[in-house]
């Protein structure tokens, strides 16, 4: 098996949900199992819709996180004669099955609630975990494919009173076994989850936490406080860092980097925004992005000596579907896969079900969700070791579906001109620390730091438009931040007066959903020095690529169906990675 201790970069999907799930099942109409999710993601063939489709591009790595929450009882359900498909809810459901069935929904809410007299869910819980448990590890394959046992643990606060928004975390584990899942029906509070972590992790069971839609918490993802709404003290930033090692910043319910109430002068802030939450209220945007919270972090490192936000960032799907696809053409909306790129003739109804439409319409505002993300890993080899060990030390990075290669170090000494050598790799790891570390203390010269970045384009993709160093600072009790353009293509430069960009433009023929390269780059490359830097101030920085401008999912489902263009839905899309951020702590 190949091993290259300069790291090459892999691309998977950490969060995916198939029948086992509740909402997959008794929401969404989902009938695919586990072994069907892997099989596709890992480039085989499989049958949707009566119809053989098979992913563009296979996976590197997956896995499967089914919602721990009554896990399976689907499998209760789709017994007949089971006491949960006899019981009032069970009848109700089966009544009127179908994506948008209250029925349904009450269904789980009623088995959340243990409200079916003599129907017991342990059994059938422990029977869908060890189906989740022997298919990761039935479809590993060590340098070539790689699979996690995995779980979702949710809160159920959409219907709560609590004012918060969908707290909900991945749970992974490194090796080929795992406890039984420790779900919100044990306990909703993140500090019970990690202590079921902390335990096993004793026992020699390793596993970690990846938080998701922060952009939905109103502000609860990346609080001040605990659970309990006290302040956050040393204990529990010590605790978060242990076992919340990474964040997704992007997946098919929006991106959770940045919100523009927070960074009006960041244009590029308004990006796949969902801010809303499952109730259709708004999500307060202060602590629910990953740029807030490393502004927060670092202002409570100073007060308890310990940054429980210092995370790096992944993207994936949460798609409820089974099949996992990332192209703008080949899915949209909860679910997923839709099947057209394998020409799959998918029927109107099933797309407007798809959004639980009423009207052929497309959804407007922040009800519409998108695309899914990916997560890039730079590892040493293809397993579960190798990823694992990369997301333990954050060296990982998002993006919002492409394939986009970037690389991104910190240090004190590298040279101009550092990415043309053929070493410049082992120059860069030498001199400096790689994406999601922490910056080697200043050396007696002084300086600034320097960092080195290097950009392609997805293989299959668009071309760049621009390469940014987003820096976040300590200002007292809270934060600022700068976006740096740091790579332009085509020859374009900042106004000397007011800084601002001029457009890359904009190559998409809104008549049929098609772009061309003839804009942009196809890769960038540098060093890159903070002309801002204050020795006595944390500060925190990340790289964002963006590409050039494509047609966007509502594009092509409008023109798929003759629909009009949605008013108030962007028709392209400018798709974009963000790195693991690299961080600065000034000496005590």
């Amino acid at each position: 098996m190949p091993v290259n201790p300069e790291r090459d970069v892999y691309f998977g999907d950490l969060h995916l949900h198939t029948v086992l799930s509740m909402d997959a099942y008794y929401l969404f109409g989902t009938r695919m199992g586990p072994e069907d999710a892997y099989r596709f993601a890992r480039g085989e063939e499989v049958m949707f819709m009566g119809e053989p489709i098979r992913r563009r591009r296979p996976l590197d790595f997956m896995a499967v996180t089914d919602h721990g929450q009554i896990i399976g009882s689907s499998m209760a359900m789709e017994d007949p004669d089971s006491v949960l498909a006899t019981s009032e809810v069970g009848r109700a459901w089966r009544a009127g099955r179908g994506r948008g069935n209250d029925a349904g929904f009450r269904a789980w809410r009623a088995q959340t609630a243990g409200e079916v007299p003599g129907f017991d869910i342990a059994p059938v819980s422990r029977s869908a975990w060890e189906r989740l448990i022997d298919a990761a590890n039935d479809f590993y394959e060590p340098g070539r494919f790689t699979t996690f046992i995995a779980y979702e643990w949710t809160t159920d606060t959409t219907f709560s009173q609590d004012g918060g928004g969908p707290i909900h975390r991945n749970v992974i584990f490194r090796g080929d076994t795992a406890p039984l899942p420790f779900s919100s029906l044990d306990s909703r509070r993140p500090e019970d989850l990690w202590t079921y972590l902390e335990g096993h992790r004793a026992g020699g069971i390793e596993g970690m936490v990846i938080p998701h839609n922060g952009n939905m918490s109103n502000g609860m993802m990346y609080a001040w406080t605990d659970s309990d709404g006290r302040p956050i003290d040393e204990a529990y930033a010590r605790r978060r860092l242990l076992n919340e090692p990474v964040s997704e910043i992007a997946q098919m319910k929006g991106q959770s980097e940045v919100h523009p109430a927070l960074a009006p002068n960041d244009e590029f802030a308004g990006f796949e925004l969902y801010d809303i939450r499952f109730d259709g209220s708004p999500s307060d945007p202060a602590g629910s992005t990953i740029r807030d919270a490393y502004g927060r972090g670092m202002v409570i490192e100073e007060r308890t000596g310990v940054n429980p936000y210092k995370v790096g960032v992944i993207g994936a799907s949460d798609y409820h579907g089974a099949l996992t696809e990332e192209g703008e053409d080949v899915v949209f909306g909860s679910k997923g896969v839709n099947g057209f790129a394998a020409g799959v003739d998918v029927p109107e109804a099933h797309v407007e079900s798809m959004f639980g439409l009423g009207e052929p319409e497309i959804p407007a505002g922040g009800t519409a969700t998108g695309s899914g993300g990916l997560a890039g890993v730079w590892a040493e080899s293809n397993t579960r070791e190798a990823i694992y060990d990369a997301l333990r030390r954050r060296e990982t990075y998002a993006t919002s579906g492409t394939r986009l290669n970037i690389r991104f170090f910190g240090g004190w000494d590298y040279a101009d001109g550092l990415p043309d050598r053929a070493d410049w790799i082992q120059a860069a790891y030498a001199g400096g620390v790689p994406m999601g570390g922490d910056l080697p203390a200043q050396p007696a010269a002084g300086g600034a730091p320097r960092f080195v970045l290097r950009a392609v384009k997805d293989p299959d993709g668009a071309n760049l438009d621009r390469a940014q160093i987003v820096k976040v600072w300590r200002d007292g009790d809270g934060y600022q931040d700068q976006v740096y353009d740091v790579a332009l293509s085509d020859g374009r430069a900042a106004d000397a007066a007011t800084g601002a960009v001029p457009a890359v433009g904009n190559t998409v023929d809104l008549s049929n959903a098609t772009y061309t390269n003839t804009i942009g780059a196809t890769q960038f490359a540098g060093v890159w020095e903070d002309p801002d830097f204050d020795p006595a101030i944390p500060a925190v920085y990340y790289l964002r690529v963006i590409e050039i401008p494509t047609p966007r999912w509502s594009l092509f489902v409008s023109l798929r169906f003759g629909w009009p263009h949605p008013a108030d839905q962007p028709l392209t899309i400018q798709e974009r990675a963000w790195s693991s951020a690299i961080w600065y702590v000034p000496p005590e």
